[in-house]
């Protein structure tokens, strides 16, 4: 059954009357769910992995972030680190038929080397950490963290692979399985779907790769269909595997983000391939009221996409 929150009118009318109670209302929800897992996690005993997966522009980085924050707010020791960080070197990445690599499989990892560090960090021992360099393609060989975990520390591990068997039986310990996405459609009077959960979430990664990754709406266009069958071969057959699911798509985040998206999407080069649907996106969001930006606090997940 369809809630009448997430019909485009109930929508408009909160951006035009009350944006600043709207935004509270959707941050709080989030933020009470973060809230309640690190007080979950505060009753074990012992050291603790949190491993946190979801698919593209989901919000995993700064999930990962809240909850490391609310598990310290508690007295828990929390350390965060990216599967990204265990990319093998670009020129090891396998390729798919079409011969372009598959930076989507779970094959792209050095399972090997994060079985290795997860599983020294839950016996004690001090483990440098890597850090892959997105620039030249390789892990870094002189940036890395060194961590040891106490007694009742915890490591989340958040990434696209992150409920995937293959990563999480080579950890030996006790795992608590998160699994974040966008799970809500927005739908118009009549209860059609205005923007699905994939919708929402190729607007915030445009924005984004544009912003903080120099990448034209055009590139991500073409990058989108792989990341799309990535996550539907690699990620949503494992998703039931999690504990538990956090819901992080805010209501009031297409009046927010409207004004960039239409900026970048106006400017694009429209072609046969992508034409449509940019038409469609265009004609969607200018239907969404306006809400300034400004009133979205700093801490806000959408930050990780607005800067």
């Amino acid at each position: 059954m369809i809630s009448e929150i997430q019909k485009i009118n109930f929508i408009n009318n909160m951006a035009k009357t009350s944006p600043e109670e709207f935004i509270k209302n959707c941050e709080e929800k989030y933020e009470n769910a973060i809230e309640d897992i690190a007080k979950s996690v505060c009753r074990d005993k012992g050291r603790k992995i949190i491993m946190l997966a979801g698919p593209s522009s989901s919000g995993k980085t700064t999930t990962a972030k809240k909850l490391s924050e609310a598990l310290s707010r508690n007295g828990v020791k929390t350390y965060v680190l990216s599967l990204d960080d265990f990319y093998l070197d670009r020129d090891k990445i396998p390729f798919l038929p079409d011969g372009t690599q598959d930076f989507e499989t779970v094959n792209s990892l050095d399972i090997e080397c994060f079985s290795n560090t997860v599983n020294s960090l839950l016996n004690g021992e001090t483990v440098k950490t890597p850090t892959f360099d997105f620039l030249t393609g390789k892990r870094s060989d002189t940036c890395f963290d060194e961590i040891t975990l106490g007694k009742r520390d915890t490591v989340i591990i958040e990434g696209l692979h992150a409920l995937n068997p293959e990563i999480t039986e080579k950890i030996n310990g006790k795992l608590l399985k998160i699994y974040i996405s966008v799970s809500s459609r927005i739908y118009d009077e009549k209860g059609s779907i205005l923007l699905n959960k994939r919708n929402l979430r190729f607007v915030r990664r445009m924005i984004r790769d544009f912003k903080f990754r120099g990448s034209s709406v055009e590139h991500t266009y073409k990058l989108w269909k792989n990341v799309m069958a990535g996550e539907d071969k690699y990620l949503f057959p494992h998703r039931g595997n999690a504990d538990i699911r956090v819901n992080t798509t805010f209501l009031y985040e297409p009046c927010v983000l409207k004004h960039q998206a239409l900026q970048l999407l106006y400017n694009c080069n429209i072609t046969d391939e992508n034409g449509g649907d940019i038409k469609k996106l265009c004609e969607v969001l200018e239907r969404f009221a306006d809400i300034d930006e400004k009133l979205v606090s700093s801490d806000s997940l959408l930050r990780e996409f607005l800067g």
